[in-house]
C-alpha cells in the first residue's frame, strides 16, 4: 500500500529532529583588526594577534596589504594600492595566505600590474593557477651548468661579454646611457629563439613604459613577452613586490622546461621603494640610509634565476637586472651589492655615449663570469684576439692624444682599433644574426676592414652583413653546433667577407704617362 502523506511527514520530521540532536556547533575564531594609523604607503594595525609574517591582509575598498613588522602591540603593514580611502578605525581582515600572482600561458602578450590585474584593456586574464610571489630558490643539486648561449643580437656583447641561459648579468651605468635599450634589443632578438620574455618595469615613468610597449608591438615581440608594470606614482608597496611577482610568473614557465629571459628595469627604484617602506616602518637606517637587509631582498630575488637539471625539465631563467649609477660611481652601496650577487656586469660609459659609440659598452670594465663557457666556438675563435686588440687600442689612443710621436706599428694598431670600434657600433632595435656577426668579426680579425676609410665603415659593414646571407646552411649548422671553428669554414667565411669588401678598397693611383 502506498504511504500516506502523514507518514511521509512523520519520517521527514523525525530525520530533521535526529540531525538537530546530533549537530555539534563548532566555534571558529575569526580575527578582525582595526587600523590605528595610515601614512604614505603603510598602515599600523592592531587586534590581529595570530597574523603571520608577510600574510596578506584585506582592507576596505578591495585594498590589500602585507604584514611586514610584527611588533607586540601593533602590525606594520605595507599597502598594495591606493590608500586614500582608508581611515583609522576601519576593519582589517586576515586572508590566511601570502601574496600570490596568477601564472600561465594566458599571460603572454598581456600587460599587468604586480597584483595580476590587466592594464591593457584586453579583458580579464585566462589563467587557472597561482603561485606565491616569494618562493625559495632552486637547491644547488637541482641546478645544471650554463651551457647554452643567450644571443642578444648585439655584436659587442655576444662576442666580448657573452650571456648564457640561466645566467644573471647586471647592466649598469649612469642615467640616459642606453641601459634599457640593451635589454629591449635582447628581447627583440629572442624572436624565433624559443625563449619567453618577461619585462618588469619598476617605478618607471608612464611615458617611458608606453614607448617600450609601442616598440614591442611594432616589432611583434608581444607574441612571446609579458610586461609587468608599476609606474612612478604607484604605492611603494606595489613597486616593492613587482620583481618578485614577475619572477614567479617566469619560474612557472621555467618549471615547464622552457627558457625564459627576465628584465628588471630597474632595481634602483626597487631599492628606493624598500628604503622608503623601511624608514616609514621605523626600521633603523644603515649605509646610505638603506636598511641592513637590502642585500638580502636582491639576493633572494636573483638567486631564483638558474638552469634546472634535465630531470626537472631542463628549463632556464636568465636575469638581466638594470641598475643606475650616479657620476660613474660603481662603488656605491647598491651597485656593489648587485655586482657581488650577479655573474658579471655590462657597464655603459657616459663618455662613450657622448662620443656616439652606441651601445656605449665599456669593454674594459665589463665582464661575464659564466657566459664564456656557453659561448659558441666560432665566437671563441675570434673573441680573445679581438678583446686584446681593442684593449691595446684604447691604451694607445689615450697615449697618442697627447701628440706624442708614434711609429708605424702603433699607427696601424690604432687604425685597426678604430675599425673594431666602428664595427661594434650598432643602431637601436637592429639586432644582428649570428652568421652575420661571425662574418663581421672574422673580417675584422683578418684585417679586411683596415683599408676601408672610417667614413665608409657603416656601409662596408652592411655589405658584409648582406654577404653573410650567402653562407651555406651546412656551415651555419656547424657554426651553431660544432665544438671548434674549422680552418676550412674560417677561410670560406673570410673569402665571402673579402669579396663583399672588394669595392671598398682604395684604388691604386694610375702612373702618369711618359712625356705627359
Amino acid at each position: 500500500m502506498p504511504q500516506t502523506l502523514q507518514a511521509i511527514f512523520d519520517q521527514t520530521f523525525a530525520a530533521i529532529s535526529q540531525a538537530r540532536d546530533t549537530f555539534v556547533p563548532e566555534i571558529t575564531p575569526y580575527e578582525i583588526g582595526t587600523i590605528a594609523s595610515v601614512s604614505t604607503g603603510i598602515a599600523k594595525v592592531s587586534g590581529l594577534p595570530s597574523v603571520g609574517f608577510e600574510e596578506l591582509l584585506a582592507f576596505p575598498g578591495e585594498v590589500f596589504g602585507i604584514a611586514f613588522n610584527l611588533d607586540p602591540d601593533e602590525i606594520g603593514v605595507v599597502l598594495l594600492g591606493d590608500y586614500w580611502q582608508l581611515h583609522a578605525g576601519d576593519a582589517v581582515e586576515r586572508t590566511g595566505r601570502v601574496m600570490d600572482v596568477a601564472v600561465g600561458d594566458g599571460l603572454l602578450g598581456r600587460v599587468i600590474d604586480p597584483l595580476g590585474r590587466p592594464l591593457d584593456g584586453l579583458g580579464p586574464l585566462s589563467t587557472s593557477a597561482r603561485l606565491p610571489i616569494e618562493r625559495p630558490a632552486a637547491p644547488i643539486m637541482d641546478r645544471a651548468p650554463v651551457t647554452v648561449p643567450l644571443q642578444t643580437g648585439l655584436k659587442v656583447i655576444d662576442a666580448l661579454i657573452p650571456i648564457g641561459r640561466g645566467q644573471r648579468e647586471l647592466i649598469l651605468g649612469d642615467r640616459q646611457t642606453g641601459k634599457t635599450a640593451i635589454a629591449i634589443d635582447t628581447i627583440l632578438n629572442q624572436r624565433g629563439q624559443d625563449v619567453l620574455c618577461v619585462y618588469c618595469a619598476i617605478g618607471q615613468r608612464a611615458s617611458a613604459i608606453a614607448k617600450t610597449l609601442a616598440t614591442f608591438r611594432e616589432q611583434g615581440a608581444l607574441d612571446y613577452t609579458l610586461v609587468v608594470v608599476t609606474e612612478g606614482n604607484d604605492a611603494p608597496g606595489l613597486t616593492y613586490i613587482a620583481p618578485y611577482a614577475a619572477t614567479s610568473i617566469a619560474e612557472h614557465f621555467m618549471e615547464q622546461g622552457r627558457d625564459v629571459l627576465i628584465v628588471y628595469d630597474d632595481l634602483t627604484h626597487h631599492a628606493r621603494a624598500y628604503r622608503e617602506l623601511s624608514l616609514l616602518l621605523r626600521r633603523p637606517p644603515g649605509r646610505e640610509a638603506f636598511p641592513g637587509d637590502i642585500f638580502y631582498i636582491h639576493s633572494r630575488l636573483l638567486e631564483r634565476a638558474t638552469h634546472l637539471r634535465e630531470g626537472l625539465g631542463g628549463g632556464s631563467l636568465t636575469a638581466l637586472p638594470i641598475i643606475e649609477t650616479e657620476a660613474q660611481n660603481l662603488s656605491a652601496y647598491i651597485p656593489t651589492n648587485l655586482i657581488s650577487i650577479t655573474d658579471g656586469q655590462i657597464y655603459l660609459s657616459p663618455s662613450l655615449f657622448e662620443l656616439g659609440v652606441l651601445p656605449a659598452v665599456d669593454v674594459g670594465q665589463s665582464v661575464s663570469r659564466v657566459g664564456g663557457k656557453a659561448q659558441r666556438a666560432a665566437y671563441r675563435a675570434v673573441a680573445g684576439d679581438l678583446k686584446l686588440a681593442y684593449a691595446q687600442f684604447e691604451e694607445l689612443e689615450t697615449f697618442a692624444r697627447f701628440g706624442a710621436r708614434v711609429d708605424e706599428d702603433t699607427r696601424s694598431r690604432i687604425a685597426h682599433g678604430r675599425r673594431i670600434r666602428a664595427c661594434l657600433k650598432q643602431p637601436e632595435f637592429a639586432p644582428v644574426s649570428m652568421p652575420a656577426q661571425i662574418a663581421i668579426l672574422l673580417a675584422l680579425t683578418a684585417g679586411l676592414f683596415d683599408a676601408v676609410a672610417l667614413a665608409r665603415m657603416p656601409e662596408a659593414e652592411r655589405a658584409v652583413q648582406e654577404a653573410a646571407t650567402q653562407i651555406q646552411e651546412e656551415i651555419v649548422d656547424r657554426l651553431v653546433n660544432a665544438d671548434a671553428l674549422s680552418d676550412a669554414d674560417r677561410r670560406t667565411i673570410v673569402e665571402i667577407g673579402r669579396a663583399a669588401l672588394a669595392g671598398f678598397q682604395p684604388q691604386p693611383e694610375s702612373e702618369p704617362k711618359p712625356g705627359g
